[in-house]
Formats: structure tokens, C-alpha cells, sequence
């Protein structure tokens, strides 16, 4: 889905469900974090729809790292935490 083609208030009501999903998908239940305490929806919101070039802006919520573009939340696996192939 492409944000930057949504206009109106469902915007950011849309990106933050995406990042909501994202944190349960991952197992964080939503009484484990206040996201309105960390992040402003609408400014990110305003950041990755306001960017003529490709823009990723990172954080990290409960111990799961998100990368958020205007297409997509994506969760960041740090590579260490990957077992080796035998």
C-alpha cells in the first residue's frame, strides 16, 4: 500500500495500525507499550510522505526494531541473532 497516495486524517489512523500489527505479529502485546508515549504518528506520517527520495526511519518498541517506510513496517532482525547455516 502506498501512504503517500491516501489523503485525509485515515493516514496516519492506517500507519498506525500497520505498526500495531507488526509489534503483535511479533508477539508484543498491545498493554505491553504505549506507542502514543514514544512516537508521533503524524509527524511520521508527514516525514515519509514529505521525502522525494527514499526515506527509512527507525525505531525500536518493546525490544522489537521497526523499519518504517511509505510502503511498508518492516521488523529489523539484527544479524547476530541469526543461528549459522551447519
Amino acid at each position: 500500500m502506498d501512504r503517500s497516495s491516501m489523503t485525509g486524517s485515515g493516514e496516519s489512523a492506517d500507519l498506525l495500525v500497520d505498526i500495531i500489527e507488526t509489534l503483535e505479529a511479533c508477539g508484543v502485546d498491545r498493554d505491553e507499550y504505549q506507542l502514543y508515549d514514544s512516537i508521533d504518528v503524524e509527524a511520521l506520517e508527514q516525514i515519509l510522505n514529505s521525502s522525494t527520495e527514499d526515506v527509512e526511519v527507525q525505531f525500536t518498541v518493546e525490544g522489537v526494531r521497526l523499519a518504517v517506510t511509505p510502503e511498508s513496517v518492516d521488523v529489523l532482525i539484527d544479524e547476530e541473532s541469526i543461528p549459522p547455516n551447519p
